[in-house]
């Protein structure tokens, strides 16, 4: 597919307007096996997917952009119309920069979310599923997450998820000389263990499916007394804890209600996606249950101190955004002066070749003559191209894709392939359908050869 008839469409599910029980029905264990569904869809020429904890959001590239909405209109999960938001080609491209920025996070300006682009561009890339168009944007916002978090003070102060956490649980409960507890050796996992070491918990355990996956976190703590267990040992490991944060990947729970039937008093935030902690712990006596929801009055003062920076940022977007369009607008309008001189260069040498020939039919010709013959081939090439590569780039810059898509048609890549243009230029000029003013400035000659009257 051309650069210069891609259109970008995309649909989104998150936190903003979805529950999380909603996000999370969206999200799929296989994010490849998603990427390939929809390159399967005939008209698909580039597909992107993104999913977090707190958002699942989708992107496709087809030839225009009701196909593109068509595609994810269909492909859309069936969480409720009004949690799905479809984006158009600009709003995508838009909206791409700025969850790379921080600026759709629930934690405004959060780091986390730019780490989680980083792997769904490698994923997308090394699946084969990205091209020219998606490329570009996914590349271009990862930019812009970088430039937002070195230049402003967007992240300054801020918060991950597995911080927010544990600010949350020191709002609601005393941590001094605590027993903490995290589930899952991730890096939300681990962000929640370094943020509890830096509190007044006396004990923190670390549980994961693999015990070495648990030491390795234990190993980079600092804290006097943290220890690594399993799963396995999960049960006795909540009875001797107050507070926990749960966040494994796993896909079913980890902690159903009966685990907590002996532990007392227990305040858990489950940061997990999909949830960890079973619904119906948060009947069990004693036990207290927060979920991702819980944690946005936790950063509204973090917000607060940040929207300055955050003013800072969208203005980056703004002139990123324009330059990222106007890359686009450039590559249509190159694509359509490389086929010109491309095809021009066809009938070039075409022609000289046969001037050659009736020139050594009177003698031959040195090498310097020759050079001088190919020359002016060269320069008659350059001054005639000239105006129109103007004029393209011109179009390009002012959206008139009109002329764009028809300087295509017209300097077809084959054109001079076989002496003649293709079928569908003749067609289109027996049908009146080439522009008049395209018409007036063609040579006769060449008039008489698209429209196939020359013998």
């Amino acid at each position: 597919m051309s650069a210069a008839t891609g259109v970008v469409s995309g649909i989104r599910i998150s936190h903003d307007r979805a529950s999380l029980d909603a996000v999370e029905a969206a999200c799929h264990p296989d994010e490849e096996a998603i990427l390939q569904r929809l390159l399967d869809v005939p008209g698909v020429h580039e597909a992107f997917v993104l999913q977090t904890c707190n958002r699942f959001e989708a992107y496709v590239v087809t030839d225009a952009d009701a196909a593109g909405q068509a595609v994810l209109d269909d492909f859309a999960p069936d969480v409720g119309g009004h949690s799905v938001v479809e984006m158009g080609h600009e709003q995508s491209l838009r909206h791409l920069l700025r969850v790379a920025a921080g600026l759709e996070s629930l934690v405004l300006g959060e780091d986390q979310i730019l780490g989680q682009i980083r792997d769904a561009y490698t994923l997308a890339h090394e699946s084969g599923a990205l091209g020219p168009m998606l490329d570009v944007a996914v590349t271009k916002a990862i930019h812009v997450g970088e430039r937002a978090r070195t230049e402003t003070d967007i992240n300054d102060g801020a918060v991950s998820v597995g911080s927010a956490a544990v600010k949350l649980l020191a709002a609601e409960s005393d941590l001094e000389d605590a027993t903490a507890l995290v589930v899952g050796a991730g890096e939300m996992g681990t962000i929640a263990a370094h943020a509890l070491a830096d509190t007044d918990i006396q004990r923190l355990y670390v549980a994961n499916r693999s015990f070495d996956g648990a030491v390795e976190v234990t190993d980079v703590v600092d804290h006097d007394d943290v220890r690594a267990v399993t799963l396995d040992e999960l049960g006795e490991t909540l009875d001797a804890a107050d507070v926990v944060v749960s966040a494994t990947g796993s896909e079913s729970h980890v902690i159903d209600a009966d685990d907590f039937h002996d532990t007392g008093e227990v305040r858990v935030v489950d940061i997990a996606q999909p949830r960890d902690v079973s619904p119906a712990a948060n009947a069990v006596n004693g036990v207290t249950v927060h979920g991702m929801a819980a944690l946005e009055s936790v950063t509204d003062e973090t917000e607060r101190r940040r929207r300055a920076a955050a003013e800072s940022v969208e203005a980056m977007i703004d002139r990123e955004f324009d330059h990222l369009l106007e890359s686009y607008k450039r590559k249509r309008a190159d694509e359509v002066i490389s086929a010109m001189y491309e095809s021009a260069e066809r009938v070039k040498e075409r022609q000289l070749s046969e001037a050659f020939s009736k020139l050594d039919a009177h003698g031959d010709l040195n090498d310097d003559q020759r050079e001088v013959v190919s020359s002016l081939a060269d320069a008659l090439v350059s001054q005639l191209l000239a105006p129109p590569t103007s004029s393209l780039r011109d179009a390009a810059a002012e959206d008139d894709w009109g002329t764009i898509n028809t300087a295509l048609q017209l300097f077809d890549p084959d054109f001079g392939e076989d002496g003649g243009p293709p079928e569908f230029v003749r067609e289109q000029f027996d049908d009146g359908d080439v522009p008049d003013e395209v018409a007036e400035q063609m040579p006769d000659d060449v008039r008489t050869m698209i429209a196939g009257d020359d013998d």
